[in-house]
C-alpha cells in the first residue's frame, strides 16, 4: 500500500470520525481503530479499500447511518415493541433503520445525499439468477425497497422494481392507510415502532409462514455483494443490469488514488461537519418515554377543509367576517405597526467605496473626467432580519367556545394577512380530540379489561388550519370552520406541542416562532380519570421545557384568562379577550425587535 494510500485513509477516517461524534451528539465518542468490529459505544467503519467513487460514498453513508442510530434510536424502545412473530423482525429491524436514517435527512441535506447515492449504488448492483416467483424474492429484500421508494424517496430501476411487484400488492393492502400516520410519527419511535408491529402482527404472509425466517434475515449490508447476471431473466431487465455494469465500470475506470483530488473528495465531508455543528438535540423521544399512551390508532391529523363541505366552510367564513367588522379598526391599526416595522428591517443597505464587490455605476462619471480615478465597488450590508416562519398553534378545546374562539381565529386571519406582506410565512394549527369521554380509545380499554394506568385514553384530532406554505387566500375560508358547532372538545397540550414544533422544527427558514394560545391547563377528563391528577400537565411541563432549553424555536404562549406562566417561561396572560389581537401583535413585535439567544 502506497504512503499516499495510507495518508487517504487516515484523513478520511479522522473526517468520517468527527463528523459521526456531532451526529450522534456524543462529543466523548471513543476513537477506535476502525478495523475493529462495530459496538454498541463507538460508530466504527472498516476502511478496507478507497480505489472507487463508490468507496467513499459507502463509507460516509454507513457511518452517517451508525451516527444517526446512536442520536435517534432508543434500545429499549426498540426490544419493547419488538413483533412476536419471528419471521417479521427483519421487516421491523429495516423501519426502524429507514426511520432514523429519514430524520438524518431532514436535519442535513448533506446525510440525505449521501444515502442516497448510496442506497441508488446498492440498487444498480444488485442481481438475481431467475425472477418468476414470489420466493425468488426473499420478503425481506423486497420490503427493503418498499421502504427505500415510499419512505427515502429513491427511484427503482428496472430489475428491483419487478423484486418489489411480487411482494408491493401485500405491503400496500397493509400499509399503506398508515404510511401518512407513519411520516407523521418518525420522531415519536415508540409510536412508529408500536404501529409497524401492529401491522407485521397482522399481515396475511406471516400468519403462517414460519420458513421465510433465514431469508428474511438478509440486511442491505449484505446485498452489496454482485452475483452473476441473470441469464433466464427478460431481455429489458438484462438490458438495464448491463448498463448499470457498463456505468459503474466506466465511472470506476476514471478514478484513482493517484489522481485523487484531496480537498474536492473531503468537501462534502467537511462541509456536513462544520454544518453538523450547529446541530443541537431535537429528538423529543428522550423525554417521552415516562408518558405512556394507550393506543394513537384513533388518533387524526386532519386538514380543515376536509372537516366540513365547502359550502358549509363559506357561511361559517361569513360568519367570521360579519363579527371581523367590529375588531376591524383597532387589530388592523396594530398589524399596520407591525408590518412597517418588519418592512423597515428588511430595507436594503449598501457599503460604498470598497476596492471590490459589485461595480458602483454612479461612480462612473469621475472615471470618465479622470481616468486615473480607480474603479469603485459597493457590497449589500448583512441585516439583522432573517428567514422568518410563525406557527400559531390555538387550542380549540370546549372551554375556548364563543368568543375565545372567535377573537382567536380573527387574529390569527389578521395576522396571517399581514406577516404574508412581509414575507413571514404563517402555519395556523388546531389541537382538541375527536371525542368526548375518550371515544374509540376508551371502549378498546373497557374491551381489555381496563388495565392500570393507561396513560393518554382519547382520540387526539390536530387540525391543520393553514400550511406554512399555503397562502391565506386559499385558506382564509378554513379559518371559519374553528366556529364549527362540536368542532371543540378536550385539550390535550403536550402531544400538540410536540406536533406543532416536530413540524416547524422541519423548515428551512432561519428564525422559528411558535406562538400558542390557550385558555388554560390541559384537560382530558378519560385520561385524567385513570391516571395520576397532573399526568398531562407534568407531560406538557417537559415538553416546552425541551424546546425552550434545546432548539432554537422560540416560544410564546398567551394564556387567556389563566395565567401560563408555571408552563412557559415567555408567556402573558390577558383577562379581557378582547385585548388578544393587541397583544398577539404587540408580542409579535417585540420579539422581531430583540434577538433570540440560542442554547
Amino acid at each position: 500500500m502506497s504512503s499516499k494510500e495510507t495518508n487517504l485513509k487516515e484523513k478520511f477516517r479522522i473526517a468520517l470520525n468527527s463528523t459521526a461524534k456531532v451526529i450522534s451528539d456524543d462529543l466523548n465518542l471513543i476513537k477506535k481503530n476502525l478495523e475493529e468490529k462495530k459496538t454498541k459505544d463507538t460508530v466504527s467503519l472498516e476502511i478496507d479499500n478507497l480505489t472507487n467513487p463508490s468507496d467513499f460514498i459507502r463509507l460516509r453513508a454507513e457511518t452517517d447511518s451508525s451516527a444517526l442510530k446512536k442520536k435517534f434510536s432508543d434500545e429499549l424502545i426498540y426490544k419493547k415493541n419488538l413483533p412476536s412473530n419471528t419471521s417479521s423482525r427483519s421487516l421491523y429491524t429495516i423501519a426502524e433503520r429507514i426511520r432514523y436514517e429519514a430524520l438524518g435527512g431532514q436535519m442535513l441535506k448533506g446525510i440525505e445525499k449521501n444515502f442516497h447515492e448510496n442506497y441508488k449504488q446498492i440498487i444498480s448492483r444488485k442481481r438475481k439468477d431467475q425472477l418468476k416467483t414470489k420466493e425468488d424474492v426473499p420478503v425481506a429484500e423486497a420490503f427493503e425497497l418498499y421502504m427505500l421508494k415510499n419512505f427515502h424517496k429513491i427511484e427503482l430501476n428496472a430489475l428491483t422494481s419487478r423484486m418489489l411487484n411480487f411482494w408491493e400488492k401485500d405491503f400496500e393492502n397493509s400499509i399503506e392507510k398508515h404510511k401518512e400516520f407513519l411520516m407523521n410519527n418518525l420522531e415519536d419511535q415508540n409510536t412508529y415502532s408500536s404501529k409497524f408491529s401492529q401491522i407485521f402482527e397482522e399481515m396475511d404472509i406471516f400468519q403462517n409462514d414460519e420458513n421465510d425466517e433465514k431469508e428474511e434475515e438478509n440486511q442491505y449490508q449484505d446485498q452489496e455483494n454482485p452475483s452473476n447476471d441473470d441469464e433466464n431473466s427478460d431481455n429489458e431487465d438484462n438490458k438495464d443490469e448491463n448498463n448499470d455494469q457498463e456505468t459503474q465500470a466506466s465511472l470506476d475506470a476514471d478514478f484513482s488514488v493517484d489522481e485523487f483530488n484531496l480537498d474536492e473528495q473531503f468537501n462534502e465531508v467537511e462541509s456536513d461537519e462544520n454544518n453538523s455543528e450547529q446541530i443541537i438535540n431535537k429528538n423529543i423521544d428522550n423525554i417521552n418515554l415516562d408518558y405512556k399512551i394507550f393506543t394513537s390508532e384513533f388518533d387524526e391529523i386532519v386538514k380543515a377543509e376536509n372537516l366540513e363541505n365547502a359550502d358549509e366552510a363559506i357561511k361559517l367564513r361569513k360568519s367570521l367576517d360579519q363579527q371581523l367588522v367590529g375588531f376591524q379598526d383597532v387589530i388592523t391599526k396594530l398589524a399596520n405597526k407591525l408590518q412597517r416595522q418588519l418592512l423597515a428591517k428588511q430595507n436594503r443597505a449598501w457599503e460604498f467605496d470598497l476596492e471590490e464587490g459589485l461595480l458602483d455605476s454612479s461612480k462612473l462619471p469621475r472615471i470618465i473626467m479622470d481616468p486615473y480615478n480607480s474603479l469603485s465597488f459597493k457590497k449589500e450590508k448583512d441585516l439583522d432580519f432573517k428567514d422568518t416562519v410563525v406557527t400559531l398553534l390555538i387550542d380549540n378545546s370546549g372551554s375556548m367556545r364563543g368568543r375565545p374562539i372567535t377573537i382567536a381565529a380573527i387574529c390569527a386571519d389578521i395576522l396571517s394577512r399581514t406577516l404574508e406582506r412581509c414575507s413571514v410565512k404563517v402555519e395556523i394549527l388546531g389541537f382538541t380530540t375527536k371525542n368526548w369521554k375518550g371515544g374509540q380509545s376508551r371502549e378498546l380499554w373497557t374491551k381489555n379489561s381496563k388495565p392500570k394506568t393507561p396513560g393518554r385514553l382519547n382520540d387526539l384530532r390536530h387540525i391543520i388550519y393553514k400550511a406554512a406554505d399555503t397562502h391565506w387566500r386559499q385558506a382564509k375560508n378554513n379559518l371559519g370552520l374553528m366556529l364549527k358547532e362540536g368542532l371543540l372538545k378536550e385539550n390535550i397540550d403536550g402531544e400538540a406541542i410536540s406536533w406543532a414544533y416536530n413540524r416547524i422544527k422541519k423548515r428551512k427558514e432561519e428564525r422559528k416562532i411558535l406562538m400558542v394560545i390557550s385558555d388554560g391547563a390541559p384537560v382530558d377528563d378519560s385520561t385524567l380519570s385513570v391516571n395520576s391528577g397532573d399526568f398531562l400537565e407534568k407531560h406538557l411541563k417537559k415538553i416546552v421545557k425541551f424546546i425552550e432549553n434545546k432548539s432554537d424555536i422560540e416560544v410564546l404562549a398567551i394564556g387567556i384568562g389563566h395565567d401560563v406562566s408555571r408552563y412557559y417561561d415567555k408567556a402573558i396572560k390577558i383577562t379581557d379577550v378582547n385585548e388578544l389581537g393587541d397583544v398577539m401583535i404587540s408580542q409579535l413585535s417585540s420579539l422581531f425587535e430583540t434577538k433570540k439567544k440560542y442554547h
